[in-house]
């Protein structure tokens, strides 16, 4: 029998602290592109983060992952997971940091479509492939709608980083797929999470190296974002997300996966100064919305059912 509860206050007020870090990552390379560059930042996080973990794992008296027959699925969503962030660094040079989370985010429609395919149990219902049919109609809304806009030199760098982004998005969303549908469903989270980490950092590495992306001035801005990015996102906060999944129903918790995007386009434009043109901010909308049907969609489906015996 599943022992996980549903949300509760503090599950809602953890996630909602999470949302807000994960927003935060693209609005901390991007401030600090000058002085670090983001594909190296990600790899050194990375790097970072999997020392952390590490440490973790034996502090707790797990086993270390790279000797069980689960290390190839294991190099498989560790090359897809530095896949995803080679391109957030690449994107990032040519967009902003609101439109690199909205697109980064659409990951669960893409995750959607891979189960579906792959596993009988997570056929998608009608309501769900409207979740999805909105967010691709957000998809087109936020890349055709701006084309009068802006000299064609700046649109096309924009949406070069836009398609980047998404690319991002397709591979977290391909990323989960692997993990569901291969032994590591049967792992610990923290294992999951070091072949992750260890690839990110060999293959950025190499991947910063080989892109010349390699500045890194030591700025005090420099090492706060990369302390931030390494201490509070890539080892605290995934952690605490885990934490979530083994004690709270993952259907809940998926429904907040749209309050980063939303998040991230708020600070975006607060502390970067990003523009949110309207045919941005109306795809963005539609996307969200159709994360919210296509992971929210138990949820909706318990709450239908409960209203609908009340009468």
């Amino acid at each position: 029998m599943d022992s996980r509860q549903p949300l509760d206050t503090q599950a809602i007020g953890l996630m909602l602290v999470l949302c807000l870090i994960w927003s935060m990552q693209q609005i901390a390379l991007k401030a600090t592109a000058a002085d670090i560059s983001p594909i190296l930042q990600i790899a050194l996080r990375s790097g970072i983060g999997a020392a952390l973990v590490g440490l973790f794992m034996r502090a707790r008296g797990e086993p270390m992952p790279f000797s069980d027959g689960a290390w190839r699925p294991g190099l498989v969503v560790g090359c897809l997971f530095a896949l995803e962030y080679l391109l957030v660094g690449q994107g990032l040079r040519f967009t902003s940091a609101s439109h690199t989370v909205v697109f980064l985010y659409t990951a669960p429609i893409f995750a959607a479509l891979g189960l579906h395919w792959k596993l009988p149990s997570e056929r998608l219902a009608p309501l769900q492939w409207v979740g999805i049919a909105l967010a691709f109609g957000g998809i087109a809304a936020a890349f055709l709608g701006r084309s009068h806009q802006g000299a064609t030199g700046g649109l096309s760098s924009t949406l070069l980083g836009d398609l980047l982004a998404l690319a991002a998005g397709a591979a977290w969303g391909a990323t989960t797929v692997v993990i569901r549908t291969t032994r590591l469903s049967g792992l610990p989270a923290a294992q999951t999470l070091l072949y992750q980490l260890v690839a990110a950092f060999v293959l950025l590495l190499a991947g910063a190296a080989v892109l010349g992306q390699t500045t890194f001035h030591p700025t005090p801005l420099a090492w706060a974002s990369l302390a931030f990015q390494s201490v509070i996102v890539s080892f605290a906060s995934f952690l605490a997300w885990f934490w979530l999944l083994r004690h709270y129903l993952a259907s809940r918790l998926g429904v907040f996966s749209f309050m980063t995007p939303l998040f991230g386009i708020v600070l975006g434009a607060w502390l970067l100064n990003e523009p949110i043109d309207p045919s941005f901010l109306t795809g963005a909308l539609l996307v969200l919305a159709g994360i919210v049907l296509v992971s929210g969609y138990g949820l909706l489906k318990q709450l239908t059912g409960t209203l609908a015996a009340q009468r």
